[in-house]
């Protein structure tokens, strides 16, 4: 096996990224949260206050004995992946990994003081090299994006729900920050399998992990555009109960669909923005004190609102299209409060007209 050293990477050289922020890779709406966060007076001080009450301590001593550290002497070739993959996004204290007996593949990064990162032998068993590269890479994007410390709590939250059922407000309040948890951690999935490709540079070995993480070792079995139009079909596909039974199905989710989650990072991989990175031009760690939260708020309501607009999902269509009904309400409100009736002395063209729809919204601007 090969060991680590700067400059030199196993299996082939890949770009490294230093100094390089989090922002650079995080999903509009996990970044504008964490933005907000990070800009909260005193907000570290008072979660790790919280590790008194968080089962860690208690979590670290679990996995020490009763699950293998990763190390020189132990999965020597995670050891070096985990390694690598702090090197390449330049994280400068390698965070603690450990494999456990599981057979389910999973993977985990946890802990308020500081992250650790676990897997499954179930993952070891199933991945390849260069498809657990990926999953390391994305635990490491946990490490860096803070993410690990809101995971904790997640859990222990989630641990403090199922005691506490029996008392009908205090579940209902618990579950409500619960719910809104879980939507942002499935976003910080998203970007963390960006920072996982970014770290294994090869989207194919990415598509083939997420493939294999929901069919199994059966990779002969499978095809990657066959997978990613199953996320199509998943979102275009049925009417509004189906739509319904979607978020229904994922709410209780702390992660997104695996097609869901492939069709994001191959339409990320495709972007201006992951080229950008590639060719070393990124947001710097430096620089994020000066980040504005409203701007990242107002990105992460672009984001929504396109998101919403481009849908193929009958739901989302819905939406989309009652809002663009109540854009011409407004605007055909305005005309005759105003006086801007097609037809008459003062009109400006035919597109103040009632009748006659020309693709443009009331304020004469084409939609998209």
């Amino acid at each position: 096996m090969t060991d680590h050293h700067e400059g030199h990477l196993p299996g082939r050289q890949r770009k490294r990224f230093p100094g390089i922020s989090s922002r650079a890779y995080e999903h509009p709406a996990d970044r504008s949260a964490l933005v907000a966060l990070r800009k909260l007076s005193g907000f570290d001080t008072v979660f790790k206050a919280l590790s008194g009450l968080l089962p860690e301590r208690s979590l670290r001593l679990l996995f020490l004995s009763d699950s293998v550290r990763v190390s020189d002497a132990q999965f020597t070739h995670l050891n070096d992946m985990l390694r690598d993959a702090c090197y390449i996004l330049d994280l400068e204290k390698v965070p603690p990994m450990y494999v456990t007996q599981d057979p389910k593949p999973n993977a985990m990064c946890i802990g308020l003081d500081e992250p650790i990162i676990v897997v499954t032998t179930g993952l070891v068993e199933l991945l390849d090299e260069e498809e657990m590269r990926a999953v390391v890479g994305h635990e490491v994007g946990h490490a860096l994006s803070g993410h690990s410390v809101y995971r904790t709590v997640l859990l222990f939250l989630t641990s403090l729900a199922l005691k506490i059922a029996w008392i009908p407000l205090g579940n209902v309040a618990i579950m409500a920050i619960v719910t809104a948890l879980r939507e942002w951690f499935r976003k910080s999935e998203l970007s963390a399998d960006r920072a996982g490709l970014l770290v294994g540079q090869d989207v194919q070995a990415s598509m083939r992990g997420l493939m294999k993480i929901a069919g199994g070792n059966h990779l002969h079995e499978m095809n990657v555009d066959a997978f990613l139009a199953q996320a199509d079909e998943y979102e275009k596909g049925g009417d509004l109960r189906d739509s319904v039974l979607k978020i229904l199905n994922v709410l209780p989710r702390s992660h997104p669909f695996t097609t869901v989650r492939a069709a994001e990072l191959k339409k990320w991989s495709e972007t201006r923005d992951y080229q950008r990175i590639m060719d070393g031009h990124y947001p710097k760690r430096t620089e994020d004190k000066d980040t504005s939260v409203t701007d990242s708020f107002r990105e992460s309501g672009r984001h929504y609102a396109d998101t919403v607009r481009t849908s193929k999902d009958p739901l989302m269509k819905l939406v989309s299209d009652i809002a663009g009904g109540a854009g011409d309400l407004a605007g055909g409100l305005g005309d005759k409060l105003f006086g801007r009736s097609g037809g008459g002395q003062g009109a400006k063209g035919p597109k103040g007209s009632q009748g006659e729809p020309d693709g443009r919204s009331p304020d004469g601007q084409s939609e998209g």
